[in-house]
Order: structure tokens, then sequence, then C-alpha cells
């Protein structure tokens, strides 16, 4: 089944309605669901998905809104645009928006690792010097090479690991308002063919898993990737009371047990209720690389003891998310983009507001468990 010759001077709508065709032909599935149109599609059939035939709808909710006091200082109210097909994910998320709001809102602040990739060499000969210092002799060369790759990338720390006979060096890139794996990656590669020549040895890979890339790892969990956000904030007793239907001792006591030793007992990297709901439907609403979600899940929420209710918070190790770039730049991400930042592209308010949103995420899943109404709300609303 070819669906790479195509007649000339189809446009991008054309190409997708006869790709979907041929499938249709050749496997006789009715897939008539999957057509879209011009808007819709973008530059998607260019740039996001090959061979593409369609493109699948997925339902978008309004939660909000959710006061804010970012790192800036800057205070905003931000509507959330969640992306989701589990029921009662966004109901609790608009409440635990409200009881933030109620609350005083929440503050977040963040902290840029950089994209990270790491390269691993298998030297040819074996040398009486540690490679961690010859590549640290070297760096001025080998980081002009990897800088050149762009005008949008710059090399902000490196790490090296020395084991089993090979040389694990990770660097960790500002790539601007991107995202920026592919750009880190293109850099890797230059760096990569530059140190295999320097140093006598084989390039193995330039995607070596000390980066993590899209996997949970102790690592990552302790030293960040991408953003390292955090969210918090104090809830009244009377708010607890009053709007969650519990009390403090209740949600202290549901944390306890959850997220102490019930994660202690799985072995869990990343203590929290369910981040990667939020994140998930974050990612997908405004055109983000849904794969990292997996970093996302090594997220840690922490409820304790105030004056007069309970502080929450939670740390998010790696969000790894762009305003320029991937999906950011198709119609309907685009807008949701747009709605969630407003006026502002930076990349460290998108972040942070992730961070925010799942601070409300987390707060009414443990009212809700408190309280002994996570079944009936599911069975209401997702049933």
């Amino acid at each position: 089944m070819d669906l790479r010759t195509l007649p000339s001077g189809m446009n991008l709508e054309q190409r997708c309605n006869e790709r979907r065709t041929r499938v249709e032909k050749e496997t006789g599935a009715d897939l008539s669901l999957l057509s879209t149109d011009a808007d819709r599609i973008g530059q998607a059939d260019e740039k996001n998905c090959e061979q593409m035939i369609g493109s699948v709808p997925l339902p978008v909710g309004i939660a909000g809104p959710l006061a804010i006091t970012f790192s800036s200082g800057e205070k905003t109210d931000v509507l959330l645009p969640l992306a989701t097909t589990e029921g009662a994910l966004v109901a609790s998320i608009n409440r635990g928006c409200k009881v933030l709001g109620v609350s005083g809102g929440v503050r977040t602040q963040s902290i840029y690792h950089g994209m990270s990739r790491s390269i691993a060499l298998k030297p040819r000969t074996q040398k009486t010097q540690s490679y961690t210092i010859t590549i640290g002799q070297k760096e001025g060369g080998w980081k002009k090479v990897g800088e050149a790759t762009s005008n949008h990338l710059k090399i902000l720390r490196y790490d090296v690991d020395e084991s089993d006979g090979y040389v694990f060096l990770t660097i960790f890139c500002d790539t601007s308002e991107a995202m920026g794996m592919n750009m880190t990656t293109i850099a890797a590669q230059a760096i990569g063919d530059f140190l295999s020549k320097e140093l006598d040895a084989e390039l193995i890979t330039i995607a070596a898993n000390v980066d993590s890339d899209k996997k949970p790892s102790k690592r990552t969990h302790d030293r960040g990737r991408g953003f390292e956000v955090t969210a918090s904030a104090i809830i009244p007793s009377s708010v607890i009371r009053d709007v969650l239907k519990t009390t403090p001792e209740k949600l202290l006591a549901v944390a306890d047990a959850k997220l102490r030793v019930g994660s202690t007992l799985a072995g869990t990297i990343g203590s929290n209720l369910h981040a990667a709901n939020i994140i998930a439907a974050l990612y997908l609403a405004t055109g983000q690389d849904a794969a990292h979600v997996v970093e996302g899940s090594l997220t840690d929420t922490s409820v304790t003891e105030a004056q007069d209710g309970v502080a929450i918070s939670v740390r998010l190790p790696a969000v790894l998310v762009g305003v320029r770039g991937g999906g950011t730049a198709l119609p309907a991400q685009s807008q949701c983009l747009n709605l969630l930042l407003g006026n502002s592209r930076a990349t460290s308010r998108l972040a942070e507001t992730i961070g925010a949103a799942v601070l409300a995420g987390e707060l009414s899943l443990l009212a809700a468990q408190a309280s002994q109404t996570l079944a009936a709300s599911h069975k209401k609303l997702a049933r």
C-alpha cells in the first residue's frame, strides 16, 4: 500500500483524504470519521505526522479560573483548557481551582535545568587520565561545535559518567521558547562526532538513557530536567469544611496513608495522587509532546498541618514544555495555548501554570478520598 506517491498538486486536506481512501480500500475499514479539514490540519501533514490520514477528536473542557502568583511576582487568573476523555477529571480540577481561589491562590516557583541529551562513547584505548578530566579540558571545543548547530541553543552545564568501559556525556541546553528535544539532539550529534575523534572513541549513541528521556528515573526525580516547578497554598479549615466537605484531620490521614506509606510500599518514584492526569490533559490541549507525561509523573505532593488548616505543595522535577515548535503551531492547540497564556509567551509561565494546575487536581482528589466520595463522583460523571 503506497501512501507516499500521491498525485501532484494536492493540498494538505486532499493528501490526507487520498491516503485514508487507500487504507480503507486495502483493509475494508470505515475510517470516515477521521476526516478533517484544512483549517484544523494546519501544517501537521508536513511537520507533525507522516502519512497522515486524518485526525481523532479529543474533548476539551475548561477549568478555572485559577488564581496564581508566579515567580515573577505577577498575579493573574488563568483558565485551563484540558483535553481528556476521563469523566470527572475537569470537574475535579475545577473544584480545586475554586478552593485555591477562595484560599488566596497558588504561589509558584521554577528552576530551568534545560533540555538534556546523553551521548555514549566507547574509547578504543584505555587512558590513565579520567575521561571526566579530558572532556573538561576540551569543553571549549565541543561546546562551540554544539552551539553552532542552532542560533537558539546554549549549553548550560554537563555531567560526565564513566561505567563499564563507556563514557557518557550529558548536556543540558537552554533552547529558548522551544521545548528543544530536536534542537538538543542535533547538537548532541555534532558533539558526539567531535569527541569521537578527540578521544579516539567510537560514538555509540547520542541518546544513551542517562538523560532518561520519556522514562522515569531516580536521577531525573532528584536533579530535575527541563523546568523544575513548585506550587504551594494554604487551605483554611473553614474552606476545607464548607467547600471540600471534609476536615483537615482526614486530609492529613489520607496523605499519610497514600503518599507516605502506600508509595513507599510500592517503591514509587514520585509520590502523588494523579499528577499525570492534569499534565496529560494540558500537554494534549496545548500541543506539547504527550510522552513527557512520564517525567511529569515523578511529581511529589506534600500535605502538612498548618496553623488553621493544611499546607499543600507539589514539586514537579521535570516539566518539558515549549511555546514554539512541535505541536504548538497546530491551529486548535495554538488557540488553547493562547487561552492559557494570554499575552505572555514565556515558557516559564507555561511550566508554572502546569504546576499550579497539578496542585488544584491533587487537592481535589485528596478531598474526594478523604470524604469517601471518589467512587460516587465517578459513578455519577464517568459512567
